[in-house]
C-alpha cells in the first residue's frame, strides 16, 4: 500500500488533532502493511515526519490572520486546494489520508478524519468567519471522501445521521492518551507544579478551550456550592485556550479568583499539561459536547478520578470508570465533585478502575484499526 499522510496539524500549538496525526503517522510509518508513506503538510511534501516545535513561527501567525479577515479566509480557501491539487498531481495510485477533515482534490482514492460536527451542531462556538470555512471545506470533503473515520461511535452516528452518509462508510477508531500521562510521585511533580503556584493533589483541574460549548459557567455554579473550606482547600483550576465567545467566562473566573477558589492558568506549554494532570485531586469536565473528549482519558491515564457529564460520546470514552451527571444538572454536579473529592474509598477504586480501562485505548491499536480502514478502500469495499 502507497500512501500520503497529511501532517499538516502537527504545528506549534499542539492540539488533540495535532497529537492524533503525530502519534498515528509515528506508527503507520513501522508498519510493514505501508511501502511506500508520504507526509504532505500546506502544498508539499515533507522528507520526514515533523514535529511541533519545528512548525511553529510565521505559518502560526499567518494562520491567525487569515482566520480573523474574511476575505483572506475565502481567498485562502479557493487557492490552496489548487495548489495542492498540483503538488498531488501523479500521486494517483496512492490512498490519502487526512486527519483532520479537509480533502484536496486528488485523483486517487481518499480517507478523511471527522472529529466532531460542531462546525455545523455548534457553530456559535467558533468565529462566523472560520464557521463558514470549515462548513464548506467540510461540506466538500464529504463529496471527495471514498470512507470516514470517526473517534467514536456516537460522531460516527451523529456524521451518519446529519449529513445522510451512508454509515458503512464511515468507521469509528477510538483515540488514546500518550505515553507521557502517567501517575507520577510527588518528587517529579513538586517543580512544575510550584512554578504554577500549586501543590500535588491540592486542586481540582479542568482542561479544555475556554468557551461554551465546554459548560464552565455550569461548573463554575457546581463548585460555588460547595461549602468556601472545600473550595479553598481544593480549588477549581482550569487551563486552555482563550476561545470563543468567553467573555462572561472570564469574568467569573475573575470573581471566584478574588474568592480565592478558582484559577485560570491560560495556556501552559505542552510539557507541563501531563504533570497537571498528574497532580491533581480530581479531573472535572461537564462539557456539552465533545467528539471523543480526550482530556477524561488522559486523567485516568494519570491515575485521577474523574467527574465528567454524560453528553455525546462521553460514556464511552469514561466508561465506568467516572461518576456521570447531565451536563446541566448543577446540583448533582456539585454532589459528585465533593464525593470525588472527599470520598477516599471511592477515589482509590476510581483510580484503579480508570488506569484499566484506560490501558484498553492505545495509539497501537488506533493505527491499526485505521491500516484497516485503508485496507477496504483500496479493496473498494
Amino acid at each position: 500500500m502507497k500512501l500520503i499522510l497529511s501532517v499538516e496539524p502537527v504545528r506549534f500549538p499542539l492540539t488533540g488533532i495535532g497529537r492524533y496525526t503525530y502519534e498515528l503517522a509515528l506508527r503507520l510509518q513501522q508498519s510493514p502493511e505501508i511501502a511506500d508513506l508520504q507526509f504532505f503538510a500546506g502544498r508539499r511534501f515533507l522528507p520526514s515526519l515533523p514535529t511541533a516545535a519545528e512548525a511553529s513561527g510565521s505559518g502560526y501567525g499567518l494562520k491567525r490572520a487569515v482566520q480573523k479577515n474574511f476575505l483572506a479566509v475565502e481567498a485562502y480557501r479557493l487557492l490552496m486546494p489548487l495548489l495542492r491539487k498540483q503538488a498531488l498531481k501523479g500521486h494517483g495510485d496512492y490512498l490519502y489520508h487526512s486527519p483532520n477533515y479537509y480533502l484536496p482534490p486528488f485523483a486517487g482514492r481518499s480517507v478523511a478524519t471527522f472529529h466532531d460536527l460542531s462546525p455545523f451542531t455548534w457553530s456559535h462556538c467558533h468565529a462566523p468567519q472560520l464557521v463558514r470555512y470549515l462548513q464548506k471545506e467540510l461540506k466538500t470533503t464529504l463529496v471527495r471522501a471514498d470512507a470516514l473515520i470517526t473517534d467514536s461511535e456516537y460522531t460516527r452516528k451523529e456524521l451518519s445521521d446529519y449529513f445522510s452518509w451512508p454509515i458503512e462508510r464511515i468507521h469509528t477508531v477510538p483515540l488514546a492518551s500518550s505515553a507521557e500521562f502517567h501517575p507520577r510521585s510527588t518528587e517529579e511533580l513538586r517543580s512544575t507544579l510550584s512554578r504554577h503556584g500549586l501543590e500535588v493533589g491540592g486542586y481540582s483541574l479542568f482542561v479544555g478551550t475556554i468557551e461554551p460549548r465546554k459548560n464552565i459557567e455550569t461548573l463554575l455554579d457546581a463548585y460555588s456550592r460547595l461549602p468556601l473550606e472545600v473550595r479553598k482547600r481544593w480549588p477549581l483550576v482550569l487551563t486552555g485556550y482563550h476561545g470563543w465567545r468567553n467573555e462572561s467566562i472570564h469574568q467569573r473566573l475573575e470573581s471566584a479568583k478574588r474568592e480565592g477558589w478558582a484559577f485560570y492558568l491560560g495556556f501552559v506549554p505542552s510539557e507541563d499539561l501531563p504533570l497537571l494532570f498528574a497532580g491533581a485531586r480530581l479531573f472535572t469536565f461537564p462539557s456539552l459536547y465533545e467528539g471523543f473528549g480526550l482530556p477524561v482519558l488522559e486523567a485516568m491515564s494519570s491515575g485521577v478520578p474523574v467527574v465528567c457529564s454524560n453528553s455525546s460520546s462521553l460514556p464511552e470514552v469514561a466508561g465506568d470508570a467516572a461518576l456521570m451527571c447531565d451536563a446541566k444538572d448543577t446540583e448533582t454536579l456539585t454532589d459528585l465533585i465533593r464525593r470525588g473529592l472527599e470520598d477516599d474509598v471511592w477515589r482509590a477504586s476510581a483510580v484503579e478502575q480508570g488506569l484499566l480501562h484506560a490501558a484498553g485505548f492505545s495509539w497501537e491499536r488506533c493505527a491499526q484499526e485505521t491500516l484497516q480502514v485503508y485496507q477496504k478502500v483500496v479493496k473498494g469495499q
